[in-house]
């Protein structure tokens, strides 16, 4: 698949016209140039400082350690973090048509991606323009190439005080490189060993000039990998997990499929035995799923700075992104809705009587295939510089989200208007499972289009320094204003609106608003060994209102080893704009309908019924409270372990109503305008279930509490070498929900852990590391979270290996596996469609790959 490069190839050009005038004529610059103190920022505080150690907990993984990973992908060296948890998704089995195919995400804590800020540079990106699960937004972190990173800050707190919404559970800031002199070049190749056949491919240059006055770098980043699909899997790719122990989850939209006659149901007679389940067919969907789908990606990122005055530097940062992906799924699902029918002359008619169509899937069309472009685009120009002691930084940033979906006639997207004349002509054959001609599938198939874009236009200003003096200390202060724009649009085709597409769920949203805040932080320096830090941010919404979050922070240095820390914050969440703009959206989920079960034992099985959201204006603010309590020790300049207990609370989240309540009020009434029933069987009261309505509404609560552990030594082993461990782990103690304690419950392991090794001497060097997983209950609807202990989803661990030689002086080479020992990801059945927990563990198998970089 060839990638077209001219949008980032454009703004590359634009980038290093922009570039000319801070790399040019520095000698008339330089002899007016003086030194200036090097400023800190920490992820965490607006304050600069003269070291990185404060009193939030922050894991830094830095370049060295993004190497050693051997992951080329955001994506991957996030969620192995023991702090990601539910929420975090990528292209893993994204391939839906309610969510952002192609993307990815990192959640902390589990509190779900739109509850981690994700900063580039310390300041927003642009939210991706497709939403995830029909409403969640997110930063989308593929946009953002690994060989442009110089350092990852995870901050493990709380942070609406500093940052305004979303910094719920936590902060990832990614610095990106600058100040580089030079070229870099470096390409890897990579591919599964196993029963899957998976391949990537990346190619990344970085490119720097470095005067006494300025600096501008260039960094262009290419990715590729190919696709798993789900009859690649065997036992993981079938919804079917009756032979492991679990349910049957094949659909009802069958092919062959199964009719009304007379006003019964009945299957179609060619129906195999082993697809009948009482009068429906069944289907299995696995075989068409896209577990990898396939993606290729390339960007080029500019970032420059001058020193214009002895005071002043402006900086400008450009990137530009381009990112193709396919997703999709099993051919298009039809149910009664789609009003299909067969006339009784029909020439294939097995009863020679006017048949309805109940359930049906036109396999002959071939499978629903999207292919998806995305461009993120992000410019940023600033000043900053220093005035009295005093540090000063303002910028304007404008960026920009749009991704298109496209399917075209020979991708199977089927109109229901197109199949009815094809049937009424006698051409379409819909029984049997017989293969219609590809002339008669021309004529019953249609393109399709889906849009989406979002924009971001912000502007800030803040400045830092020392205030006055206090006793032997002075006090620090940073203080900021910061406004914003923000829309987003997501349309889907016209043919969706017009309801010809069918068994394809939608979604579409449309919403903007600005944004006005101030924020003021104190660092004020108790006694030598102990300081406070006080910050309190208002942040005014043009839709929701306004909210006032204080944050309170303290460090002791008890010894010249030993440092206490703790933190107390109060947080929020605006709604999402595809939450408030939020028109009528589709999806399947699988239940029993039991009042009609009950009635005259119809629905009896489990089966995929649509449920519609759509959003509401009148949505709140989320608010959360979070405390951190730590301590540091240094026990040698070779070992440090830290231990930080933390707990957050977030009340009036916004979610999806549950679709069991809404049944449980609704559905057994059949005059219900929430639950459309279709017209009664003879003899039945209620109808087969059409589609259930619900809303996203101010409702949920989450809390968690847990501990996280850190330690790290070195050792010096002469001639030997260096040696280096390292070990993270995070332990749930309680996840709450509404609640319910879902803490080792399914997807809420109460152990994760990595842990590392790395060898080094001279011209070669050898990393070990360690990723766990552990084990948790496996059950089958939400409200059985509480029932007695059923079986486990047992823990995983993972071992990565790479070796590292420098050929020459400027030539390294790197090999190395991931999944060493090629570990399947442990069976999950009950809640799991395909029988592994696809949201908690990697199916990939044993990945190998080989890099080789050169620097000039």
């Amino acid at each position: 698949m060839k990638i077209n490069l001219k949008l980032s190839l454009s703004m590359l050009a634009v980038s290093a016209a922009l570039a000319a005038p801070y790399t040019q004529a520095q000698d008339q610059q330089e002899s007016a140039t003086t030194k200036r103190v090097e400023r800190i920022q920490v992820t965490g505080s607006r304050i600069n400082r003269t070291s990185m150690e404060g009193a939030s907990q922050v894991e830094v993984i830095d370049r060295d350690r993004i190497e050693a990973s051997g992951f080329n992908n955001l994506q991957q060296i996030l969620e192995r973090l023991p702090a990601a948890g539910v929420g975090t998704f990528s292209t893993q089995g994204n391939s839906q048509d309610t969510t952002a195919n192609g993307a990815a995400a990192i959640s902390l804590r589990g509190f779900g991606a739109d509850s981690t800020l994700v900063l580039l540079n310390g300041r927003r990106i642009a939210v991706s323009s497709f939403a995830e699960g029909v409403a969640n937004t997110f930063v989308d972190i593929n946009s953002i190439p690994v060989a442009a990173i110089e350092r990852i800050d995870i901050l493990k707190d709380g942070a609406s005080a500093i940052y305004g919404s979303d910094a719920v559970a936590g902060v990832v800031n990614i610095i990106l490189r600058d100040d580089f002199d030079g070229l870099d070049v470096s390409a890897s190749y990579g591919g599964t060993t196993g029963d899957v056949s998976y391949e990537e491919t990346t190619m990344n240059m970085v490119w720097g000039m470095k005067g006494e006055s300025s600096s501008t770098t260039i960094i262009m980043d290419y990715w590729k990998n190919t696709s798993i699909m789900g009859s690649e899997m065997g036992q993981f790719g079938n919804p079917d997990q009756t032979a492991q122990g679990g349910p049957d989850r094949r659909s009802s939209r069958g092919f062959p499929g199964s009719f009304i006659l007379n006003g019964q149901e009945v299957a179609d007679p060619d129906c195999p035995p082993d697809s009948l389940k009482g009068t429906r067919c069944v289907f299995n969907y696995g075989p068409f799923a896209q577990v990898f789908p396939e993606a290729e990606r390339a960007g080029a990122l500019i970032l420059s700075k001058r020193q214009l005055t002895d005071s002043i530097e402006g900086y400008i940062e450009i990137a530009a992104q381009h990112n193709r992906s396919k997703a999709g799924g099993a051919p298009t699902p039809l149910d009664a809705d789609a009003g299909l029918y067969v006339p009784a002359d029909h020439p294939n008619n097995p009863w020679n009587e006017r048949v309805d169509i109940n359930f049906f899937r036109t396999v002959d069309a071939g499978p629903r295939i999207w292919d998806i472009e995305s461009d993120t685009i992000r410019f940023v120009a600033g000043l900053r510089g220093d005035w009295n002691q005093w540090q000063w930084d303002t910028s304007f940033q404008k960026g920009r989200s749009s991704s298109m979906q496209t399917g075209n006639r020979s991708q199977g997207w089927v109109r229901t208007d197109f199949l009815q004349e094809q049937i009424n002509a006698g051409n379409y054959n819909p029984f049997g499972g017989h293969v219609n001609s590809p002339e008669v599938i021309d004529a019953i198939t249609t393109t399709l289009v889906r849009q989406g874009q979002s924009h971001l236009t912000a502007w800030d200003a803040n400045i830092t320094g020392e205030l006055f003096e206090f006793g032997d200390h002075f006090i620090s202060m940073a203080a900021g204003l910061e406004y914003r724009e923000e829309d987003v649009f997501d349309q889907p085709d016209d043919q969706f609106q017009r309801g010809l597409i069918f068994g394809t769920e939608s979604v579409q949203a449309q919403a903007a608003r600005d944004q006005w805040a101030a924020y003021a932080e104190f660092l004020v320096p108790i006694t030598y060994d102990l300081e406070l830090t006080v910050a309190g941010r208002y942040d005014k919404y043009s839709d929701f209102g306004s909210t006032f979050n204080p944050q309170a922070k303290l460090l002791w240095r008890a010894t010249d080893d030993l440092t206490f820390r703790a933190s107390y914050g109060e947080g929020f969440r605006a709604p999402s704009l595809a939450q408030i703009g939020l028109g009528p959206s589709q999806v399947s989920t699988f239940f029993v309908d039991t009042y009609r079960c009950q009635e005259s034992g119809n629905g009896c099985d489990q089966l995929d019924y649509t449920i519609i959201f759509s959003g509401s204006d009148s949505l709140e603010a989320e608010e959360s409270s979070n405390y951190n309590l730590g301590v540091v020790w240094q026990a040698t300049e070779a070992f440090d372990v830290s231990f930080d207990y933390w707990s957050i609370t977030q009340d009036n989240k916004i979610d999806q109503n549950d679709y069991e309540n809404v049944y449980a009020a609704e559905c057994n009434d059949p005059n219900s305008t929430v639950c459309v029933r279709h017209d009664p069987l003879p003899g039945e009261t209620l109808g087969g279930l059409a589609e259930l309505h619900n809303s996203y509404i101010n409702f949920a609560s989450q809390k968690a509490t847990g501990l996280d552990v850190s330690a790290n030594y070195k050792m010096n082993l002469d001639s030997l070498g260096d040696l280096r461990f390292g070990v993270d782990w995070s332990y749930l103690q309680k996840f709450e929900k509404n609640g319910i304690d879902y803490t080792g419950e399914y997807e809420y392991p109460a152990h994760r852990w990595t842990a590392r090794t790395e060898w080094s001497r001279e011209a070669m060097g050898v990393s070990l590391s360690f990723n766990y997983i552990g084990e948790f209950e496996d059950y089958q609807a939400p409200n059985e979270v509480e029932a007695s202990k059923t079986r486990m989803v047992d823990a995983q661990l993972l071992v990565d290996l790479q070796m590292r030689y420098a050929l020459t002086p400027n030539m390294q080479l790197a090999f190395g596996a991931s999944n060493l020992l090629d570990e399947k990801p442990p069976v999950a059945l009950n809640s799991a469609t395909y029988g592994y927990a696809s949201s908690v563990h990697n199916p990939r198998g044993r990945f190998v790959y080989s890099k080789v970089s050169y620097s000039f």
